[in-house]
């Protein structure tokens, strides 16, 4: 379950049913997990999004096997590569019965509503918490944390829903200050986000006459860490394509790229590569390879020599 976990953090379920099923073949357990580099693990995750928890995930792998399994302590957990708060708690409660709770989204929105907590988010965060893990007191949450937790994921995703809650049928309407006040479906209060900053770059895509592209890895830190991705400057002098530009949006900022496209009878010896059609490339690594192809192969507006 701690990789499913990881999986999940900033990510909806359908997206990562598939990268679940992918890594539970290839790294049946935490110690094929720690076996393998870290630029296999990055790249079985390309696509999935938020590529830290990729870097992360086999450190926190190396540790665990290391120490010979999971740690059953909160404090423990919490001091292990890639583990916050919230996937202490979930791997505590739903795997070691630990009387803590782990509070997501469907757990805060229930919180809120039941305490009536109308200060918005994400400053009211603590005080939601705070408020939540007063539910695990509770004997009957405390005997069984794990199901506890999970009923509470349940309540919040199918009752307690973002968009018309279904109070009629909510176990815990008789004991909801918000339902009681006429506030369910106003709360949690979210504050106002500012605007995403746009910011420009460029990406140029070498094919070859057998269909490899030519790739590079970025530093293990910073934006893509540790990924494959295209060049951002010509790699070797011929006559670029333009292709249409590509936009991807980022938690913090939105990204457009200038997409270059040229295809040569051989890459650069020594060149990493990869087949175009199933490199293991981040999403907007994708997007921008995906559109010099299709420049290549429908022409495209020849402006640039480097």
């Amino acid at each position: 379950m701690w990789l499913s976990e990881i999986m999940l953090q900033q990510t909806v379920v359908a997206t990562v049913k598939p990268y679940y099923a992918k890594f539970l073949a290839a790294y049946p357990n935490v110690q094929a997990l720690a076996a393998a580099s870290v630029e296999d693990v990055c790249a079985l995750w390309a696509g999935l999004g938020y590529y830290a928890r990729a870097r992360n995930l086999h450190k926190c792998a190396v540790a665990v096997a290391a120490l010979g399994g999971f740690p059953k302590s909160i404090e423990a957990l919490r001091a292990l590569p890639g583990i916050g708060p919230y996937t202490a708690n979930a791997v505590g409660a739903i795997a070691f019965g630990l009387p803590v709770l782990p509070v997501d989204g469907n757990v805060e929105r229930v919180a809120a509503r039941l305490f009536a907590i109308t200060a918005p988010l994400p400053g009211a965060k603590k005080e939601i918490a705070a408020a939540a893990e007063t539910l695990i007191r509770d004997k009957a949450a405390q005997a069984a944390p794990g199901d506890f937790a999970q009923a509470l994921f349940d309540l919040g995703a199918t009752i307690c829903a973002p968009k018309s809650p279904n109070c009629p049928i909510c176990p815990w309407r008789a004991h909801c200050r918000a339902k009681a006040a006429g506030l369910a479906e106003a709360l949690p209060v979210k504050a106002k986000k500012p605007a995403r900053p746009r910011r420009e770059g460029k990406a140029y895509v070498l094919l070859d006459a057998a269909g490899d592209v030519l790739l590079l890895r970025r530093p293990p830190r910073g934006l893509l860490g540790g990924m494959l991705v295209l060049p951002e400057a010509p790699p070797v002098q011929t006559r670029w394509r333009e292709a249409a530009a590509v936009e991807h949006v980022f938690t913090h900022f939105t990204l457009v790229l200038s997409v270059y496209a040229a295809r040569v009878g051989a890459l650069p010896e020594g060149a990493l590569r990869a087949p175009a059609a199933a490199a293991p490339l981040p999403s907007v690594m994708r997007k921008a390879l995906d559109a010099g192809r299709r420049a290549l192969n429908h022409g495209g507006n020849e402006r640039r020599s480097a």
